[in-house]
């Protein structure tokens, strides 16, 4: 297996990670992945244009400068950096209202956004905070790009149907495409119908056909030959020919707006963190390869530090894009390399036949994108698996969808880390009983087994801390009085036990004088080193006695025994 914490060795640079040691046997395989990629990837970045409402060309900015930089400077040898449908939402809903979509002005805040999601990401890997990944549950990932995917799905009805843009929420503008029927227009509709119809069935014959890349060159073969810009349906334009400039966003920067644009890029760089760490985990467990997740958070950083000196806008992870170098039988980021060549090409001779393209073709295109992110079938495996976690996807799905992208994100935050909360709030306890032949099992702790005559075993099975610290009083104390026969020890299994607060460090010292009261003795079991270096700390060890503490339930069980036996004799 992989491991995901610690920095990938064995190479002799610290870059190239992802693309050393080349093996010459696999080389066809990343060239022809990279076409793949290539040919799959280009029409959907350029449809992720126009979820961010960013000119078309930047959509092939967005994977020339940062695809090549991740390669070069991560570590995963998987994961495909690109524009991305969760992030372009978010950058889309936190400018409205700050500048005019598509003008220069909107342009300059993207890539000043995709250099603060860079700041935030370089910050993250300088203090080492790979780890906050970990804080954005699968349940809530899962339930916020559900949200994504019927947000920006429900945005691109109007432009199917050859409608002007209307509504400033996805509900809105369903409801302005439903009022506005009567003024579709056939050719568009047609157009995105035929699209629609030819991407689904390549999938249905093959996934490495490239659907999209053939219904777009089709679309704009049809358009130039019959002239469908005369017929009402919207095309692109004119498109820039050549390399994309570099330089610095040219925003007037400000304390009002940069208070506006702070929570916009610390929520991109949530789900880059969190959607990049889950994608390279996953193809290096599938791989058994190492990977760094530091190391990533540098490529990360750098590829959007080059998205935004070169006029695109933010990049991230893309399971999708992942997904499609790894079935088309790529090895390493090699085939990345090869496709952000491609795309050079692209922009140095190829940009003219773009302004035959329909605008409805990018909208179909967006469309099944953000259908396939609605993960009905997630849903219901947490449904059926674990239904309070459900409601929190659920939640978190409605809030994108009814409050906004940037909202959603942060509630999936609060909602993961109320669900971790909830896990220790109410920690599963048990009793440890006696069980045939010789041994011992968990027990509830409704039925009050004793381990012997006087002696109970409580197993916690979570931290100890101030969140549940009163549930511990509770259970212990409940468990005393209710004890038949009357207890002389009471013993807490702690193997599972890896931190101690302060709080709950006071509550066992309030066990400790309860149970003295009572004539009971308090004993430890699978107590971690940690851990008892944290008791000593806390002078419970001198309170409670060294000699109170057992590696196992076997040898406190003799201990008890022969303090009982002691006793007896001296009677």
């Amino acid at each position: 297996m992989a491991n995901a914490n610690t920095e990938t060795q064995g190479y002799r640079f610290p870059f190239l990670q992802g693309i050393l040691p080349i093996k010459p046997s696999q080389v066809p395989a990343d060239l022809v992945a990279g076409l793949t990629l290539a040919a799959l990837n280009i029409p959907q970045a350029m449809g992720y244009t126009r979820i961010a409402g960013m000119p078309v060309i930047t959509g092939l900015y967005a994977i020339l400068i940062p695809m090549t930089l991740f390669a070069v400077f991560g570590s995963s040898r998987h994961l495909v950096v690109g524009a991305d449908s969760a992030t372009a939402a978010i950058l889309a809903a936190g400018l409205t209202g700050l500048a005019v979509t598509g003008s220069s002005e909107y342009v300059a805040l993207c890539g000043l956004l995709a250099l603060m999601a860079s700041g935030f990401l370089m910050i993250a890997r300088l203090i080492g905070l790979g780890f906050l990944a970990d804080f954005l549950s699968r349940t809530v990932l899962v339930g916020f790009l559900t949200g994504v995917g019927i947000q920006v799905s429900l945005g691109q009805i109007g432009g199917m149907l050859g409608l002007p843009q209307g509504g400033q929420s996805p509900v809105h503008h369903l409801f302005y495409a439903l009022q506005h029927l009567h003024q579709t227009n056939f050719y568009t509709l047609a157009t995105a119908g035929v699209v629609l119809a030819i991407i689904l069935g390549c999938r249905k014959i093959s996934r490495r056909i490239p659907g999209a890349l053939i219904a777009v060159v089709g679309a704009i073969a049809v358009s130039w030959a019959v002239g469908l810009g005369a017929r009402g349906v919207a095309v692109l334009g004119a498109v820039p020919t050549g390399l994309p400039g570099l330089g610095l966003p040219q925003v007037h920067l400000n304390p009002d707006l940069l208070m506006d644009l702070l929570p916009v890029a610390f929520s991109i760089f949530v789900v880059i963190l969190a959607q990049s760490a889950a994608t390279s985990r996953a193809y290096a467990a599938c791989k058994n390869e190492p990977f760094s997740e530091n190391r990533d958070l540098v490529g990360l950083s750098l590829a959007n530090l080059g998205a935004g000196l070169s006029g695109a806008f933010v990049v991230n992870g893309s399971p999708t894009a992942t997904e499609m170098v790894d079935r088309a039988g790529g090895h390493s980021q090699l085939a990345q390399i090869t496709s952000s060549l491609i795309v050079l090409l692209v922009l140095l001779f190829l940009t003219g036949p773009l302004a035959y393209l329909p605008r409805a073709v990018l909208s179909a295109v967006v469309f099944l994108i953000c259908m396939d992110l609605i993960d009905v079938k997630g849903m219901r495996r947490i449904y059926r698996e674990r239904s309070w976690e459900f409601w929190v996807a659920l939640i978190t799905t409605v809030t994108v969808v009814l409050v906004g992208v940037e909202q959603g994100i942060l509630l999936a935050m609060f909602l993961s880390l109320v669900s971790h909360t909830r896990h220790g709030y109410r920690p599963k306890n048990a009793l440890i009983v006696p069980a045939e032949p010789e041994g011992w099992k968990a027990q509830p702790l409704h039925t009050p087994v004793q381990m012997l005559p006087g002696l109970l075993i409580y197993r916690f099975t979570h931290g100890m801390y101030y969140a549940n610290a009163e549930l511990l009083f509770r259970q212990v104390t409940t468990l005393v009085n209710q004890a038949q026969p009357p207890l002389a020890w009471f013993c807490i299994a702690a193997a599972a036990v890896d931190d101690i607060d302060f709080t709950a460090a006071a509550t066992l010292r309030s066990l400790y004088a309860f149970l003295k009261d009572h004539g009971i003795r308090l004993v430890f079991i699978e107590v971690s080193n940690e851990v008892m270096a944290e008791l000593e700390r806390s002078g419970l060890i001198n309170l409670i006695g060294a000699d109170a503490f057992y590696a196992t339930a076997g040898e406190v069980m003799q201990a008890y025994k022969a303090s009982k036996s002691s006793d007896e004799s001296k009677r």
